[in-house]
């Protein structure tokens, strides 16, 4: 008889735990049972939800991240434009190790002289440049200087293999 009662009081206590975390209204014990079960599938389903929203946002973040890799770097872009003396240098590529080296090497080859530079290296190597020749007396043609800098970056592209992590 006491442990009937036990019994009886343990299963009256579990039935208004699931009553209070199911907010259920009910007092019948099957109704409080279909309200937890009801309680259950509802988390199930909000657990699928969240799933699906943090695989939609993965797939969005590797998209970016993949726009960000190959679309905006340019392959290789070197822009030369002669305004009087002064050359107007544009250079956009992959990032390398050295590259602002070598481009200044091949400036320094040409009798250049970088009166100012801008080099960024966030997502791909870009430089701004604007340089004036050591010798006016030199004519060097914005072709000449576009082809030796192309030349140091992609000397520089086969000397250099990004590592793949």
């Amino acid at each position: 008889m006491v442990s009937r009662l036990q019994r009886r009081r343990a299963l009256h206590r579990k039935l208004h735990i699931l009553r209070t975390l199911t907010n259920s209204e009910s007092v019948k014990k099957s109704s409080i049972i279909m309200d937890s079960l009801l309680y259950v599938c509802k988390l199930k389903l909000k657990l699928e939800a969240i799933k699906r929203e943090y695989s939609n946002l993965m797939a969005i973040k590797k998209a970016y991240l993949d726009l960000m890799k190959h679309n905006h770097v340019p392959k290789q872009e070197v822009k030369v434009e002669k305004i009087g003396e002064n050359f107007i240098v544009r250079v956009r590529c992959n990032k390398g190790e050295n590259r602002l080296v070598s481009i200044l090497e091949a400036f320094e080859e040409m009798g250049l002289i970088v009166r100012q530079a801008t080099v960024s290296c966030n997502y791909y190597f870009a430089m701004d440049a604007i340089a004036v020749p050591q010798n006016p007396q030199q004519a060097l043609e914005a072709r000449d200087v576009a082809q030796v800098i192309l030349k140091a970056t992609e000397k520089q592209a086969v000397e250099w293999q990004p590592s793949k992590a």
